[in-house]
């Protein structure tokens, strides 16, 4: 037998043995199981370790203290068990046999054949090799397998995630913390929003913005690991990324008819050079983003995009409940488990993300059309101020009511397509009669979206024809970057750069 056959009699026992139902009740174990196989098939075999096992698979944290909690022995234990009771029972005639030894955390992969009449024995793959080939070992395999076993634990994955129904979060495994529904609430309907805060236990968080995010419901498997007062670079809403649910896990949300955008927030504290770990990399941890059966991403690596301690805001459109009233909303592991920090989920119109509004102040503000513009958010860099209205010239006065000026970028998260940018400005600082004198000239700034440049050494005062004068500034079919983000950029020349709002809007038909 080749070395290709037996790695590909060892991966579709791994799917047969997730698909049987045995973990229905312990998605635990199921994690369990197919983190080791994984990283055996992944030719790391050396790193399946009772440390690495806890805080990769279990989600325990980067301080877990083998000595003072036995959750992987406990559960190594039962899988055992119920491996044992499996093949002694419903897959007792499986070709390819799973064992896990006394003692130790790498599997083992026994074949059962059948030779001379009805006999039959269990023996080492590479016994049964009549060839007198020996099977690969996880170095071995790992040059082969690292290009394509993502796809194979995908459907392994999706299995698991597909056997655990809706309501596994209400039993009584014991890595699930479900937290009690709040009255009243079963998911958003037609014309409200439904936010889910990933390891809230109760109650609800209002957010900066007056948002209630739902304590953590609707999943199945994984756990929740809290870092604490962290700080998160890229939000001013530190608290939803302060806990996250990690491991082999999914959400079934109940959702009313109609589309949705969905925003998923992720902030990566375990992997990267400033992570509270201190572990690894770019690469470290990636997953794939599976909504209803369909991949919305293939490969997301946190630390890749953004780095590690910095939010990371996934957007989607064109999201609707499946045919059952729930959104299928799953994770598949590529490296290391996946986690989740927040999901939010509001409605939307078909084929076009809603407009994105911000104005730079601390509150939000509905203009004279009745449309809300958000306070101050997606921004690195800069100080905020607060300004007089009266400007001429502008259709809503109220608009430049505050200012963002300084070494200025926006990373406004957006899904693939072609984007209109309008920035707002004024100039009521520099110039005759304004606190710091000057006029034409005295304010030069550059601004990019993605690093190419859409205008070199903008004047305000000389483009508005004097001070307190409002200008709008338009851009049209930008293209976000890679990692979804339009990256606006307003970098100073001479003094800083100023903005008192933006707009985005999809330009999708």
């Amino acid at each position: 037998m080749s070395v290709a056959e037996i790695s590909h009699l060892e991966r579709e026992e791994l799917e047969r043995v997730l698909a049987s139902g045995i973990f229905e009740r312990s998605p635990s174990l199921a994690q369990a199981l197919t983190y080791i196989c994984v990283k055996y098939f992944e030719g790391t075999a050396d790193s399946i370790k009772e440390y690495n096992i806890a805080v990769d698979a279990f989600g325990r944290p980067p301080d877990f203290d083998q000595k003072k909690d036995s959750i992987v022995r406990v559960q190594v234990h039962r899988l055992r068990e119920r491996l044992a009771e499996y093949y002694e029972t419903t897959g007792a005639s499986n070709e390819v046999q799973i064992v896990i030894p006394q003692g130790r955390y790498v599997p083992t992969f026994v074949r059962r054949s059948a030779r001379q009449g009805d006999s039959a024995e269990i023996e080492t793959l590479a016994q049964a090799n009549l060839s007198g080939e020996a099977p690969p070992s996880p170095g071995q395999a790992a040059g082969r397998w690292k290009y394509w076993w993502p796809a194979g634990l995908a459907a392994a994955v999706l299995i698991v995630v597909g056997v655990f129904a809706v309501g596994l979060s209400r039993r009584g495994d014991t890595l699930v913390s479900a937290a009690p529904v709040d009255a009243g609430v079963v998911g958003a309907t037609s014309g409200e929003s439904i936010r889910i805060l990933a390891g809230l236990e109760t109650g609800t968080f209002t957010d900066g913005f007056g948002r209630a995010w739902l304590s953590d419901r609707y999943f199945a498997g994984g756990s929740v690991v809290k870092v604490g007062d962290y700080f998160i670079l890229g939000t001013r809403e530190q608290r939803l990324y302060q806990s996250r649910r990690q491991g082999m896990f999914g959400y079934d949300v109940p959702l009313k008819p109609g589309v949705y955008e969905m925003r998923l927030h992720f902030a990566e504290t375990h992997f990267g050079e400033t992570s509270l770990a201190g572990l690894g990399g770019e690469g470290s941890r990636a997953f794939a983003i599976v909504a209803n059966g369909k991949t919305l991403m293939p490969r997301l690596d946190v630390v890749g995009e953004v780095g590690p301690r910095t939010a990371d805001i996934k957007v989607f459109r064109d999201i609707s409940p499946d045919s059952d009233g729930m959104l299928h909303l799953s994770f598949t592991p590529l490296v290391s488990v996946p986690f989740l920090n927040a999901i939010e989920l509001t409605p939307g119109v078909t084929g076009k993300l809603l407009p994105i509004r911000i104005v730079t102040q601390e509150r939000a503000y509905t203009d004279n059309q009745g449309r809300v513009w958000e306070p101050d958010r997606y921004a690195i860099g800069g100080q905020l101020v607060k300004r007089t209205a009266n400007v001429s010239g502008a259709a809503d006065p109220e608009l430049f009511a505050g200012e963002r000026f300084g070494n200025l970028k926006y990373m406004i998260p957006v899904p693939p397509g072609k984007y209109t940018l309008a920035l707002y400005m004024a100039e009521r600082w520099l110039g005759p009669n304004l606190p710091a004198g000057g006029g034409a000239g005295s304010r030069l700034f550059d601004i990019f979206c993605n690093g190419a440049a859409l205008v070199r050494d903008l004047d305000v005062f000389k483009r508005a024809g004097g001070p307190d004068r409002a200008i709008v500034q338009t851009f049209r079919g930008l293209d976000p970057n890679h990692q979804g983000k339009l990256e606006i950029s307003l970098v100073p020349h001479k003094n800083f750069p100023m903005l008192s709002a933006l707009e985005v809007i999809d330009e999708s038909r």
